[in-house]
């Protein structure tokens, strides 16, 4: 048994700890967007054998981090214009449409996981965590998520926003706004999800509603600002 696998030990599967190796790879760009990843290349990397590999890329590509080409294994899902539009238009439409549903429920339960989430948020910055921070914003949109107690609008919204975790790298681990820093935009985000907070407090779905979407606006702006320079 390689010292890899005594490590990870039964608790967390070959496939599950290569599952999370090569997302962590693609979310933060070491592997490139069109890359092709060679199962060999993989299993010398990460000192496992081919089926764990094998099972990890298979969930990914359930997932929408790579693709199957057909005679050329898995690639790297490129990033595109026309992905990433598509992308926010989903996010905007299942988020407010969770919006309106949470708003009518008991989500009593679920604010101090939100507030948890947010505080993991902050402690990412302090840290400047890049790849903690996307994990982060990631669990406070699924905590959102659950405040709708529809288990198809959660689906489709972890869907999107694991797509949107590259997206989310890229708009975290960069200077991207000429005339707007960084740790203004950290503080936006911070700021913005309290609000989110305080919304679902009060019930109140029209300002819940505008403060999504000038959060995933502000989101959609850096990303498009990015890919255009």
């Amino acid at each position: 048994m390689s010292a890899f696998a005594e490590k990870t030990g039964p608790r967390q599967p070959l496939g599950l700890a290569a599952y999370e190796k090569i997302q962590e790879k693609i979310i933060t760009l070491d592997f490139k967007p069109g890359q092709s990843l060679e199962e060999k290349q993989l299993m010398e990397q990460l000192e496992m054998g081919r089926t764990p590999i094998r099972e990890a890329l298979l969930r990914l590509a359930g997932e929408g981090f790579v693709e199957s080409k057909p005679s050329k294994g898995f690639i790297v899902r490129p990033i595109t214009l026309e992905n990433t539009r598509a992308v926010f238009e989903a996010m905007k439409i299942v988020e407010t449409g969770a919006a309106k549903l949470a708003v009518r429920q008991d989500v009593s339960m679920h604010l101090p996981k939100m507030e948890t989430a947010n505080e993991a948020v902050r402690n990412a910055i302090a840290h400047r965590d890049t790849l903690a921070l996307v994990e982060a914003n990631h669990d406070f949109h699924m905590v959102f998520a659950a405040c709708a107690f529809n288990a198809y609008l959660t689906r489709y919204i972890r869907e999107v926003r694991t797509e949107a975790k590259r997206l989310s790298y890229l708009s975290y681990a960069n200077e991207i706004e000429p005339n707007r820093s960084l740790t203004a935009h950290y503080d936006s985000v911070i700021r913005e999800h309290e609000e989110i907070i305080e919304m679902l407090q009060k019930r109140n779905e029209k300002a819940l509603i505008q403060v999504l979407l000038t959060h995933i606006q502000a989101f959609q702006h850096r990303i498009l600002l990015f890919m255009s320079t």
